[in-house]
């Protein structure tokens, strides 16, 4: 990608790149598993590729396979793709004031590009936006850097994957590693009491409606989340 090559000389490029290399043996483990369990729910090779580098987005990803291999209505796939995924909405609105100086393709990139890790290591070594041109080129190649080595890292993963779908045993379970990167992600942005009650609330709600079909006990939690939060934000 353009973008990537424009940033690829700066300092933070390799800085971001670096940092994002702290988590990469848990995305790793987190992407294989994947792309193995992507090809034994039934998905062809091409699906799962396709799935791999278009959706780019392992939670939904994984909410969304269990679903389609019982053959759920396809408005519950997507509704459960998009209530998983709507993080990206408030991590979106939260980048916004970083990238409106970019051009429309450019920030498109970005916005498919920036995973949860990525936002957290951005936000972290950049926690005010704006600044001179110099400044926002850093800013950009930082945040190309990580971005990069997730892309990578989850693509080139999900597809040894798929690969070696019919070797890999999922009783390895080496997408315990992949939980554990997330872990990680939740407790670095819990960082205020709001944030963590929603979290407590939301993992509360999906133990208790554990017992629904199609994994909608994750639409339960996130909407108990929200509910909560609103309501106190409110108050």
């Amino acid at each position: 990608m353009f973008f990537l090559r424009s940033n690829y000389g700066h300092p933070e490029f390799r800085r971001g790149a670096l940092d994002s290399m702290s988590a990469a043996p848990g995305l790793a483990a987190w992407g294989l598993m994947t792309g193995v369990a992507m090809m034994k729910s039934g998905m062809s090779t091409l699906e799962a590729l396709l799935m791999s580098v278009i959706v780019f987005a392992g939670s939904s990803q994984l909410a969304a396979m269990p679903l389609l291999a019982a053959g759920a209505p396809m408005w519950v796939v997507l509704a459960t793709g998009f209530c998983v995924n709507l993080r990206f909405v408030v991590f979106s609105a939260h980048l916004r004031p970083y990238v409106m100086h970019l051009p429309l393709l450019q920030r498109l990139a970005t916005g498919y590009l920036t995973t949860d890790l990525s936002y957290v290591l951005f936000t972290s070594r950049y926690p005010n936006h704006g600044g001179d041109a110099g400044q926002l080129r850093a800013q950009q190649a930082y945040l190309m850097g990580n971005c990069g080595v997730n892309w990578v890292g989850w693509v080139g993963s999900s597809v040894l994957g798929v690969a070696l779908a019919n070797f890999i045993p999922a009783e390895w379970g080496l997408g315990f590693a992949g939980i554990l990167a997330l872990l990680g992600i939740l407790f670095s942005l819990a960082s205020s009491r709001l944030r963590l009650v929603s979290a407590g609330v939301a993992g509360a709600a999906a133990v208790a409606a554990f017992a629904l079909p199609f994994k909608l006990n994750i639409l339960v939690a996130i909407a108990a989340a929200v509910a909560l939060c609103l309501t106190l934000e409110k108050s």
